[in-house]
């Protein structure tokens, strides 16, 4: 399941993505201008506070550069907890109603 919702994530950010094993990776290299040296990356949105927040400030930036009528109640209670598996799961659950 986490990765399939990294995959989401990784998507809705704008990374190609492709999946080995037991994990999703992204290519860096085509996306964001970073250096061509960090190649395929796995995913860590559900394990990285550094991984999440940048999505979910993405969600809220989107939302604003829209002026779009999003729900976002859930995203600003979980990131007011702090925990991050209720962050991870509000970002999830708010991509997966967006790609809807």
């Amino acid at each position: 399941m986490i990765m399939k919702e990294n995959k989401i994530i990784a998507e809705f950010m704008g990374y190609e993505t492709y999946e080995g094993v037991d994990k999703v990776c992204i290519n860096l290299t085509e996306n964001n201008g970073f250096s061509s040296d960090w190649g395929h990356v796995p995913t860590k949105y559900h394990t990285s506070w550094d991984w999440l927040i940048s999505v979910a400030n993405e969600i809220i930036k989107s939302r604003d550069e829209q002026n779009a009528d999003w729900d976002l109640t859930d995203l600003k209670y979980a990131l007011c907890t702090t925990n991050i598996e209720w962050v991870y799961k509000a970002v999830v659950e708010f991509i997966n109603q967006y790609n809807k």
